[in-house]
């Protein structure tokens, strides 16, 4: 079945519409940079983008259907981080907590197994810091956004 001009042009304007709405929401949740996003952030906008699919195209959903599961996605998403931003407690089992993987130069290697981190992973992290050795390492961490942060020794070359 070939779309008209008409049929493509209602498409365009849906779309324009389910975009137009989702920054209203955005901007409406709080300022955020993309770099400042985690998994849970991730898993809403997937959420978001699967609710509001069908009220784009010619799928069997209309645009109320697509505002009203993307509306209720968002504000749950807003609730959760008033939540988390109220309650420590919250933070951690939403985001996690920072594991120390390296300490004075020796691996942990129960946090380095339980994080899923390879010492391959980590001497990575540990040169791009511009050092060479463990021992040049007073602390290795993964960071809950999955980066390896690196403070070193106070008496290291660098």
């Amino acid at each position: 079945m070939t779309k008209t001009l008409f049929d493509l042009s209602i498409l365009a304007g849906k779309s324009t519409v389910v975009l137009l709405y989702l920054f209203l929401f955005y901007r409406l949740l709080g300022k955020r940079q993309l770099a400042q996003f985690n998994l849970y952030d991730l898993v809403t906008i997937m959420a978001v983008a699967n609710s509001v699919q069908n009220a784009m195209t010619t799928g069997k959903g209309d645009l109320s259907v697509g505002f009203v599961c993307a509306g209720t996605l968002l504000i749950c998403a807003w609730a959760i981080t008033r939540g988390v931003v109220r309650a420590p407690i919250a933070h951690r089992i939403l985001y996690g907590t920072p594991t120390i993987l390296l300490s004075n130069g020796q691996i942990i290697e129960g946090r380095m197994a339980r994080e899923h981190v390879t010492e391959e992973e980590l001497s990575t992290a540990i040169r791009q810091h511009g050092l060479v050795n463990h021992a040049d390492v007073f602390l290795a961490v993964l960071e809950v956004d999955g980066t390896i942060s690196i403070i070193p020794q106070a008496n290291s070359s660098k």
